[in-house]
Protein backbone atom coordinates (compact mmCIF):
# COMPACT_ATOMS: atom_id res chain seq x y z
CA UNK A 1 0.00 0.00 0.00
CA UNK A 2 2.51 2.22 0.96
CA UNK A 3 4.79 2.10 -2.29
CA UNK A 4 1.10 2.65 -4.34
CA UNK A 5 1.36 5.82 -2.28
CA UNK A 6 4.20 6.59 -3.28
CA UNK A 7 3.96 5.52 -6.78
CA UNK A 8 1.14 7.40 -7.14
CA UNK A 9 2.64 11.44 -5.34
CA UNK A 10 5.48 10.52 -7.68
CA UNK A 11 3.70 10.52 -10.83
CA UNK A 12 1.30 13.52 -9.84
CA UNK A 13 4.74 15.30 -9.13
CA UNK A 14 6.42 14.10 -12.37
CA UNK A 15 3.18 15.48 -14.38
CA UNK A 16 3.22 18.85 -12.27
CA UNK A 17 7.14 19.35 -13.31
CA UNK A 18 6.18 18.39 -16.84
CA UNK A 19 3.34 21.08 -16.96
CA UNK A 20 6.52 23.67 -15.72
CA UNK A 21 8.92 22.38 -18.01
CA UNK A 22 6.71 23.20 -20.89
CA UNK A 23 7.40 26.88 -22.74
CA UNK A 24 4.52 25.63 -25.25
CA UNK A 25 2.08 24.80 -22.61
CA UNK A 26 3.08 27.85 -20.14
CA UNK A 27 2.07 30.03 -23.63
CA UNK A 28 -1.04 28.33 -24.57
CA UNK A 29 -2.22 28.89 -20.60
CA UNK A 30 -1.41 32.59 -20.73
CA UNK A 31 -3.01 33.20 -24.37
CA UNK A 32 -5.92 31.31 -23.36
CA UNK A 33 -6.10 33.16 -20.25
CA UNK A 34 -5.99 36.32 -22.14
CA UNK A 35 -8.51 35.40 -24.57
CA UNK A 36 -10.87 34.46 -21.70
CA UNK A 37 -10.58 38.45 -19.81
CA UNK A 38 -11.22 39.56 -23.11
CA UNK A 39 -14.19 37.88 -23.59
CA UNK A 40 -14.87 38.38 -20.20
CA UNK A 41 -14.75 41.92 -20.40
CA UNK A 42 -16.69 42.37 -23.12
CA UNK A 43 -19.74 40.91 -22.01
CA UNK A 44 -19.65 37.37 -22.86
CA UNK A 45 -19.38 34.21 -20.56
CA UNK A 46 -17.90 30.84 -19.96
CA UNK A 47 -19.38 27.40 -21.25
CA UNK A 48 -17.55 24.20 -19.85
CA UNK A 49 -18.49 20.82 -20.52
CA UNK A 50 -17.01 17.16 -20.30
CA UNK A 51 -17.94 13.76 -19.42
CA UNK A 52 -17.81 11.68 -16.08
CA UNK A 53 -14.57 13.52 -14.13
CA UNK A 54 -14.15 15.92 -16.66
CA UNK A 55 -17.60 17.08 -15.83
CA UNK A 56 -17.37 17.07 -12.38
CA UNK A 57 -13.95 19.71 -13.66
CA UNK A 58 -16.60 21.98 -15.43
CA UNK A 59 -18.56 22.12 -12.34
CA UNK A 60 -15.45 22.75 -10.46
CA UNK A 61 -14.29 25.40 -13.00
CA UNK A 62 -17.55 27.29 -13.30
CA UNK A 63 -18.08 27.49 -8.96
CA UNK A 64 -14.21 28.99 -9.18
CA UNK A 65 -15.58 31.81 -11.53
CA UNK A 66 -18.84 32.41 -10.50
CA UNK A 67 -18.11 31.83 -6.24
CA UNK A 68 -14.30 32.74 -5.96
CA UNK A 69 -11.40 31.54 -6.35
CA UNK A 70 -8.25 33.50 -4.26
CA UNK A 71 -9.93 36.46 -3.31
CA UNK A 72 -13.44 38.36 -2.75
CA UNK A 73 -14.59 40.18 -6.19
CA UNK A 74 -17.84 40.28 -8.18
CA UNK A 75 -19.21 36.83 -9.67
CA UNK A 76 -18.07 36.34 -13.27
CA UNK A 77 -20.45 34.66 -15.54
CA UNK A 78 -19.63 30.86 -16.24
CA UNK A 79 -21.71 27.51 -16.86
CA UNK A 80 -21.05 24.00 -16.98
CA UNK A 81 -23.50 22.53 -19.28
CA UNK A 82 -22.86 19.19 -17.21
CA UNK A 83 -25.78 19.74 -14.30
CA UNK A 84 -28.85 20.04 -15.56
CA UNK A 85 -30.65 16.65 -15.50
CA UNK A 86 -34.00 17.68 -17.39
CA UNK A 87 -31.75 19.20 -19.97
CA UNK A 88 -29.51 16.62 -20.40
CA UNK A 89 -31.99 13.51 -20.48
CA UNK A 90 -34.16 15.45 -22.78
CA UNK A 91 -31.43 16.48 -25.22
CA UNK A 92 -30.03 12.26 -24.30
CA UNK A 93 -33.47 11.20 -25.23
CA UNK A 94 -34.82 13.34 -28.23
CA UNK A 95 -31.46 13.61 -30.12
CA UNK A 96 -28.87 11.28 -28.75
CA UNK A 97 -25.95 11.36 -26.01
CA UNK A 98 -23.83 12.63 -28.98
CA UNK A 99 -25.58 15.88 -29.20
CA UNK A 100 -25.56 16.41 -25.01
CA UNK A 101 -23.61 19.84 -25.36
CA UNK A 102 -23.74 20.69 -28.68
CA UNK A 103 -27.17 21.77 -28.65
CA UNK A 104 -26.78 23.35 -25.48
CA UNK A 105 -23.88 25.68 -26.67
CA UNK A 106 -25.95 26.14 -30.15
CA UNK A 107 -29.20 27.81 -27.09
CA UNK A 108 -26.31 29.42 -24.78
CA UNK A 109 -23.33 30.26 -26.66
CA UNK A 110 -23.18 33.92 -28.43
CA UNK A 111 -20.30 34.90 -30.91
CA UNK A 112 -17.29 36.05 -28.67
CA UNK A 113 -18.30 33.49 -25.35
CA UNK A 114 -15.78 31.00 -24.77
CA UNK A 115 -16.31 27.37 -24.69
CA UNK A 116 -14.16 25.21 -22.57
CA UNK A 117 -14.03 21.44 -23.75
CA UNK A 118 -12.67 18.63 -21.69
CA UNK A 119 -12.07 14.93 -23.02
CA UNK A 120 -9.03 12.92 -21.62
CA UNK A 121 -8.89 11.01 -24.76
CA UNK A 122 -9.38 14.37 -26.73
CA UNK A 123 -12.24 12.00 -29.08
CA UNK A 124 -15.60 12.01 -27.17
CA UNK A 125 -17.99 12.23 -29.65
CA UNK A 126 -20.29 14.79 -27.62
CA UNK A 127 -17.94 16.85 -27.15
CA UNK A 128 -16.17 17.10 -30.82
CA UNK A 129 -19.93 17.64 -31.88
CA UNK A 130 -19.95 20.66 -29.50
CA UNK A 131 -16.76 21.70 -30.20
CA UNK A 132 -18.33 21.92 -34.03
CA UNK A 133 -21.09 23.90 -33.05
CA UNK A 134 -18.92 26.39 -31.00
CA UNK A 135 -16.99 27.39 -33.85
CA UNK A 136 -20.57 27.43 -35.83
CA UNK A 137 -21.71 30.13 -33.20
CA UNK A 138 -18.69 31.71 -33.14
CA UNK A 139 -17.42 31.11 -29.61
CA UNK A 140 -13.58 30.91 -29.02
CA UNK A 141 -12.40 27.27 -28.04
CA UNK A 142 -9.96 26.07 -25.58
CA UNK A 143 -9.64 22.37 -25.30
CA UNK A 144 -8.12 20.15 -22.69
CA UNK A 145 -6.79 17.03 -23.03
CA UNK A 146 -3.99 14.60 -22.87
CA UNK A 147 -1.41 13.01 -24.92
CA UNK A 148 -3.37 10.69 -26.31
CA UNK A 149 -3.88 10.86 -30.22
CA UNK A 150 -7.02 11.95 -30.48
CA UNK A 151 -9.51 14.10 -32.61
CA UNK A 152 -9.39 17.78 -30.72
CA UNK A 153 -6.79 19.54 -32.44
CA UNK A 154 -8.68 20.57 -35.93
CA UNK A 155 -11.35 21.70 -33.47
CA UNK A 156 -9.69 24.10 -30.89
CA UNK A 157 -8.03 28.01 -30.97
CA UNK A 158 -5.90 26.99 -27.68
CA UNK A 159 -5.23 23.14 -26.88
CA UNK A 160 -4.04 22.69 -23.30
CA UNK A 161 -2.68 18.80 -23.07
CA UNK A 162 -1.93 17.44 -19.91
CA UNK A 163 1.54 15.51 -20.41
CA UNK A 164 0.58 12.08 -19.52
CA UNK A 165 -1.27 9.23 -21.12
CA UNK A 166 -2.71 8.25 -18.18
CA UNK A 167 -6.48 9.21 -17.09
CA UNK A 168 -5.89 10.11 -13.44
CA UNK A 169 -2.59 12.23 -14.55
CA UNK A 170 -4.47 14.01 -17.35
CA UNK A 171 -7.28 14.94 -14.93
CA UNK A 172 -4.71 16.03 -12.66
CA UNK A 173 -3.11 18.46 -15.16
CA UNK A 174 -6.75 19.31 -15.92
CA UNK A 175 -7.01 20.48 -12.34
CA UNK A 176 -3.73 22.28 -12.17
CA UNK A 177 -4.78 24.46 -15.62
CA UNK A 178 -7.97 25.07 -14.73
CA UNK A 179 -6.91 27.01 -11.33
CA UNK A 180 -3.89 28.47 -13.43
CA UNK A 181 -6.36 29.99 -15.65
CA UNK A 182 -8.87 31.03 -13.01
CA UNK A 183 -5.80 32.96 -10.78
CA UNK A 184 -4.81 34.50 -14.18
CA UNK A 185 -8.21 35.48 -14.95
CA UNK A 186 -9.18 36.20 -11.51
CA UNK A 187 -6.13 38.69 -11.29
CA UNK A 188 -6.19 40.49 -15.06
CA UNK A 189 -10.02 41.24 -14.25
CA UNK A 190 -9.63 42.59 -10.26
CA UNK A 191 -6.27 43.17 -9.13
CA UNK A 192 -5.35 46.42 -8.24
CA UNK A 193 -2.09 45.81 -10.62
CA UNK A 194 -4.21 43.98 -13.07
CA UNK A 195 -1.84 41.02 -13.46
Amino acid sequence: MRQYITDNLEASAEMARAVLASTELRDALERAALACVAALRGGNKILLAGNGGSAADCQHIAGELVGRFAFNRPALPAVALTTDSSILTAIGNDYGYERLFARQVEALGRAGDVFMAYSTSGSSPNILAALEQARLSGLLRIGLTGERPGCMDGYCDFLLRSPSVATPRIQEGHLLMGHILCGLMERALFSPEGA
